[in-house]
């Protein structure tokens, strides 16, 4: 009996090692709109897919950061500036993608009025193949009685809410290319270790993403999932993360600070400077699993890179609610006035 169940295990996956390595065609032809590039994943990922010749379209916060990346990528590569939490940012960010979907090189040497005709058709007909919703933030984060509404609403502004507008102005160009909705969540969507917006916005990408990936199916719309664990980004920037406790620690009441105590704020700082040693710094791990959801015939629902998510965070997922507790327990430290 156990050689059989071997036998179907080893098929199973060498029947999906098969179906993964399929690699759509024409990938040169295909655009593909990445929120976030100014840094980390979303800057490394538009440069990973120039180099692989497919037609980024790469939107950053600030003109510096989008500077920068036109001067390490090729000519095919144009950049936006958008800002997820502002609606008209999102929607002027929208007209411009429709516009560059329609301008295709070879067009130029065309005659005008048939090379607009031809532009429009393109348009209507290619769409956006690709949309990656990368843009994101972590702070403020700290313990939920420290915090502010101002200071949920802050991150869930970018991380959820920031992807639901960017996702419903596009989606009809990824409709026309029956493409992919790639969004980055994190493995914090998965197991909540932290109080504030961040890994409540990671939750609800997951949630967005579940019911969107059944409705778009019957367009043959595909959406994946990116889980990445901790790797060394500006999210996960110890200097950050620090500023952003100790702001957080800082309004705090008199009541709270008598509650937890300094020794619990002292012990919280640690644990962000152990955060950077233990943080993985190969962030093409992550790109690639991105790079994979926008170029496979068969793409994965979910990706969880780095290997702390694939040992430590995913199978935490699946225990007993009073396992993961006494796990969290264990790791984080206690406050001064705990029973």
């Amino acid at each position: 009996m156990w050689l059989y169940l071997v036998v179907l295990v080893g098929l199973y996956y060498l029947l999906r090692w098969y179906r993964e390595r399929q690699v759509v065609s024409h990938l040169r032809d295909k655009f593909v709109f990445i929120t976030g590039c100014d840094s980390g994943f979303g800057n490394l990922l538009a440069r990973q897919l120039d180099l692989r010749g497919l037609r980024v379209l790469a939107a950053c916060l600030t003109e510096k950061g989008a500077e920068q990346l036109r001067n390490q990528t090729s000519d095919r590569l144009q950049t936006v500036i958008l800002d997820v939490t502002k609606t008209d940012s999102v929607a002027a960010a929208t007209e411009w993608v429709k516009e560059r979907v329609g301008d295709r090189d070879y067009l130029s040497g065309v005659p005008s009025s048939l090379s607009e005709s031809l532009a429009f058709l393109l348009l209507c007909e290619q769409g956006l193949w690709g949309l990656v919703n990368n843009a994101g933030i972590s702070t403020p984060t700290a313990p939920n009685e420290w915090l502010t509404k101002q200071d949920f609403m802050k991150i869930l502004d970018v991380n959820l809410l920031g992807v639901i507008d960017v996702t419903l102005s596009v989606l009809p160009l990824v409709r026309k290319a029956r493409g992919r909705v790639v969004n980055v969540s994190s493995i914090m969507g998965r197991v909540a270790l932290l109080g504030g917006g961040y890994c409540m916005s990671k939750y609800g990408v997951e949630a967005f993403s579940d019911s969107l990936r059944r409705e778009l199916s019957y367009f043959g719309v595909k959406v994946v999932m990116i889980e990445p664990g901790y790797f060394k980004t500006a999210v996960t920037s110890p200097k950050a993360l620090s500023q952003g406790f100790q702001a957080s620690w800082n309004q705090a009441s008199p009541e709270i600070k008598e509650l937890y105590g300094e020794k619990f704020m002292a012990n919280l700082m640690k644990s962000v400077d152990l955060l950077e040693t233990t943080s993985c710094q190969d962030l093409s791990l992550v790109t690639n699993c991105m790079e994979h959801a926008l170029t496979a015939c068969h793409p994965r629902t979910r990706y969880s890179p780095g290997w702390d998510a694939k040992f430590i965070y995913l199978p935490m997922s699946y225990l007993p609610s009073f396992l993961v507790d006494l796990m969290v327990y264990w790791r984080n430290p206690r406050p001064a006035k705990a029973l």
